[in-house]
């Protein structure tokens, strides 16, 4: 399936949910993601400042982050660059995303675990974002196990969205109802 196709019915769809749906999602999203194995061991983990159309990573920030090193991306021109998160430290930046502030930058291999946000995802681990590339640059590089996490709706079935060869499949998707995992760590 054409990314902007499966970008046009995932927005559509967006606008249909209730402040409470998008609320419970989240909740059992990060309630699934925080008893994985490889979230338990995690110290050091990139998240995802969300969107007001995204499963939200607020309160999941609030609730781990005296126990987990949490790391926050900033825009810096075709790239993100990588601070810690530390909720007082967060202003408006590009895309009128919440992003950290400082010069204190983390390395990528310094990650053992990224939360990797998309318009969609499907059985591969292929995934849809927003269309700049930012996360595709980043995780190039990155040994870190990526995890998608996503609405069920955003859950593409089969292996239908189509890819290019700069694209970065995540390892794990994580949704309401479902745990994939697409590929097995080295």
């Amino acid at each position: 399936m054409k990314k902007e196709e499966i970008r046009r019915r995932v927005k559509a769809r967006k606008t249909l949910l209730t402040d409470q749906e998008r609320f419970d999602a989240a909740d059992r999203v990060f309630a699934a993601l925080e008893r994985t194995a490889a979230f338990m061991l995690a110290d050091r983990i990139l998240m995802y400042h969300s969107l007001p159309d995204e499963l939200s990573t607020r309160s999941f920030l609030s609730k781990w982050s005296s126990r987990k090193h949490f790391y926050l991306p900033r825009v810096n021109g075709v790239n993100l660059e990588i601070l810690p998160y530390e909720e007082q430290r967060l202003q408006l930046g590009s895309f009128h995303i919440e992003e950290p502030t400082g010069n204190d930058t983390a390395s990528i291999d310094d990650m053992e675990m990224i939360i990797v946000p998309a318009v969609a995802y499907d059985s591969r681990g292929s995934r849809v974002g927003r269309g700049k590339g930012y996360y595709d640059r980043l995780l190039a590089s990155s040994k870190a196990l990526k995890v998608g996490v996503a609405y069920d709706f955003q859950f593409v079935d089969g292996d239908d969205i189509e890819t290019d060869e700069h694209d970065v499949p995540v390892d794990i998707v994580i949704t309401e109802s479902r745990h994939i995992i697409v590929r097995r760590r080295k």
